[in-house]
Parts: structure tokens; C-alpha cells; sequence
């Protein structure tokens, strides 16, 4: 174990537990003592080490960032302070939609470790749409939690002098905007070292970086995206960073937080569950693949809805910022719709933007999903992911104006042949 100037030391299943017996609140809630423990190493995603830690009386997560980018290795450093941020956002996730989000035990900012609740009997949820499974009010549940972090975290309601800092606090989230600058944003449109993609793909890909029209806007997006500081959202919120039993949703890995457009979070989530809906012929029975399609789409529905109605609510009772003061409206007898419906569009708008994006950087860059990549039939996934990155390409272009004409859409490109 190489330990840094500074004392961080990677953990590791041998060491994890004399490091977590000497945190007196930790280990009480674990029980026992740290040679009782069960400790597994379960991280599967790209940046961190995760592990479970089982005792006789509870059992809790522990997430450590390492100083590269676990996908790719040391080749790639990147700054042990992501699990600053994350902690950070964790904390602010949980004032602004409670429950939604796992609670924090320990923080130690040296070793860059959160130790957190463990989540149980809740799996990913990208599996489980793999796996054809179907969680209860789903849809409401996210659209809630995106409608609250963006509103609460806004100049919407949060005090003029409190948003400022907290913005200039997650400015230094830097490395982690910088994966997600180049990786979202740069990388699918042009031969960069890092891509990868399903051979059968070439021609579509061809044509997508041929499309100068359509790379002109992904570049206003980037723009948007960098300097536009509305909220602070969770920066990466995908089906991989859900967790849910049948009836139960959890959101979880917010390292990526930062102030940006309140559309980003809301576009992503959408662009992963269409991914998940075109995926589904590779995963389903031929008699079960329409229903199972269709409920994903009321998924969508059903987050688009209850974003809406939350963000409504809102505005009408916790207005209390310096955006569309109420001095300006209700104090003086006339309505504020007007203002909230402009405001609704303009998120909207962006957040199609952001899923179009989001569906060609899952295929086209480094970091793919596993509703496609865990189809062995590579024809079979080109036809599909085909499908995705044209509907990408229409969603960037030609962006819907309401939840309804979004879902008209993706069932008429999924009957589409395009391979």
C-alpha cells in the first residue's frame, strides 16, 4: 500500500477495516469488531472504489476515490477532490429532496472516503431494465428529485448571497466538467483516441460527423453547458446512477455536480431510459418486448409530468429568490404564468438538446452502457444503436416541444431500418 505525502492510502479489502475501526460512530454502527467484518470490493464503474462492509449489527458503503480514472488507469490522473464535491452535493441532494438520496456517515477529505447507508434490497436500476423488471411510480420519483434540486438550488429560491458561494464552491469541480466537456460533448463527433464503437456503425457514424449542422448546435449546447450556472445539478444522472427495489427509487454518485443549465439533469435521465427503449428487442421475448417498451415510455411520461407539476409547485410556493419576484407579480394582482411557462420552455428545450447528446456519447465515446454493450450480437446492436443515434441527431436538430411528440417519435424511430 503506497501511502501519499499527505497520508491518503488507497484501501483495499486487507486494510479497509482497521482503517474503519478507528471511527468509533462508523464501527458502533457496523457492530463487532473489525476482524468480524465481511468486507467486498463491488465497484463497477469508472472512477472508484466501493465496498461493502458487512458487521453483526449493520452494514454500510464505503466509496474512496483514487487519484486516475479507474476505467482507464493511471494513465489518466485525475484529483482525489471529486469525493469532496460528491460529499458536498450529497449533503445539499438530501436538504432539497429528502430520502432521495443515501445518507452520509463519515466523510474524511485526506483519504477522499464517504462512508454512506447501504442501500438494500435496491439493485441499479439499467439492470433492471435489462432484466425486464418493472419499480413502482418510478417516473414520479425522479421527476420530483430532478424538479426539487433544480428549483431549490436555483436563484429561484435560494438567497442571492448563499447561491453565489455555493456556485463558486462547485467551480472547482474542474476535472470532473472536463470529462464531461470532452467526453459528452467533443469526443463522439470526431476520430478522438479514446472512442470506440460497434464496428457495423461505420457508416452512421460517417454520416454523424459529416453533419455540420447538427455539430454546430452540440457545440451551443457546450456553451450552455459551461456557462450557464442556474443549479446545481448531479451532473452525470443516468439509469447506472439509480438504485431501486419494485417500489422504492434512491439516486446515488453525484461526483460530477456542478452549476449548469437546469435542462442537463432532466435531458440525460430521458436520453437513458430511450436508450434502454430501443435496446429492448436484444433483451426481450418477441411477445414481450412491446409491453415492456411501453412502460418505459410512461416512465418517461410520467418524469416529464411530475417534473412539471413539481417545478409548478414550487414556483407558486417557495419563490423566494431574486428571479420573478413576487414583488413584480403577485404583489401588484397580475400572474406570473406567463414568466413560469417561458421559463418551463426554455428548460425543456435544452433538456432535448442534452438527450440528444447524451444518446451518441453512449455509443460513440469512451464510457458506453451496458443496454447495449451487453448485446453479443453486434449486428443486432448496430440496428439498434443505429436507431438511438438517429433519434440522437433528430432530438439535437428538431427538438419536440412537449413529452408527448418525444415518445410519438421514439416509436416511430424504433420501426425504422436504418441498418
Amino acid at each position: 500500500m503506497e501511502v501519499s505525502a499527505d497520508g491518503y492510502a488507497p484501501l483495499s479489502v486487507e486494510t479497509l477495516g482497521a482503517r474503519l475501526g478507528g471511527l468509533p460512530d462508523v464501527a458502533d454502527r457496523i457492530g463487532g469488531t473489525p476482524s468480524e467484518w465481511q468486507v467486498r470490493e463491488v465497484g463497477d464503474g469508472n472512477l472508484n472504489l466501493v465496498f461493502v462492509v458487512r458487521g453483526p449489527a449493520g452494514t454500510v458503503i464505503v466509496k474512496q476515490a483514487l487519484p486516475y480514472v479507474r476505467l482507464v488507469g493511471d494513465s489518466w490522473p485525475l484529483p482525489l477532490k471529486r469525493a469532496f464535491f460528491e460529499y458536498h452535493a450529497l449533503t445539499r441532494q438530501a436538504a432539497r429532496d429528502p430520502g432521495r438520496v443515501p445518507q452520509i456517515y463519515h466523510f474524511d477529505a485526506v483519504q477522499a472516503l464517504i462512508v454512506m447507508e447501504f442501500l438494500s434490497p435496491h439493485t441499479i436500476l439499467r439492470g433492471k431494465l435489462i432484466a425486464g423488471d418493472h419499480v413502482a411510480g418510478l417516473g414520479e420519483a425522479l421527476g420530483r428529485f430532478v424538479a426539487r434540486t433544480a428549483f431549490r438550488g436555483s436563484d429561484l429560491s435560494m438567497p442571492t448571497a448563499t447561491r453565489k458561494a455555493d456556485a463558486a464552491l462547485f467551480l472547482g469541480n474542474v476535472e470532473l466538467c472536463d470529462i464531461t466537456e470532452g467526453l459528452v460533448f467533443t469526443d463522439p463527433y470526431h476520430d478522438a483516441p479514446r472512442n470506440h464503437h460497434t464496428p457495423e456503425l461505420a457508416p452512421v457514424v460517417a454520416a454523424l460527423r459529416g453533419d455540420v449542422a447538427m455539430k454546430v448546435q452540440v457545440q451551443h449546447m457546450l456553451a450552455r453547458f459551461a456557462s450557464n450556472a442556474e443549479t446545481m445539478l448531479h451532473g452525470d444522472l443516468h439509469t447506472g446512477s439509480v438504485m431501486c427495489t419494485g417500489s422504492e427509487t434512491r439516486v446515488i454518485d453525484p461526483e460530477f455536480a456542478f452549476y449548469g443549465p437546469m435542462g442537463f439533469d432532466l435531458g440525460m435521465l430521458i436520453a437513458n431510459f430511450l436508450m434502454a427503449f430501443f435496446s429492448q428487442p436484444a433483451h426481450r421475448k418477441p411477445g414481450e418486448v412491446d409491453a415492456y417498451q411501453t412502460w418505459i415510455l410512461q416512465v418517461i411520461g410520467d418524469l416529464c409530468a411530475a417534473f412539471d407539476a413539481e417545478f409548478r409547485h414550487l414556483w407558486t410556493t417557495e419563490r423566494t429568490g431574486m428571479l420573478y419576484p413576487a414583488a413584480l407579480f403577485e404583489d401588484q394582482g397580475h400572474g406570473s404564468d406567463a414568466a413560469l411557462n417561458d421559463r418551463l420552455a426554455i428548460i425543456w428545450d435544452d433538456a432535448m438538446g442534452f438527450c440528444g447528446i447524451e444518446m451518441h456519447r453512449r455509443i460513440l465515446s469512451l464510457a458506453h452502457n451496458a443496454d447495449f454493450e451487453s448485446i453479443t450480437d453486434t449486428g443486432l446492436r448496430a440496428r439498434l444503436e443505429a436507431r438511438s443515434l438517429t433519434m440522437g441527431r433528430d432530438l439535437i436538430l428538431d427538438r419536440p416541444a412537449d413529452p408527448a411528440t418525444l415518445i410519438a417519435r421514439a416509436r416511430a424511430t424504433h420501426t425504422k431500418d436504418i441498418l
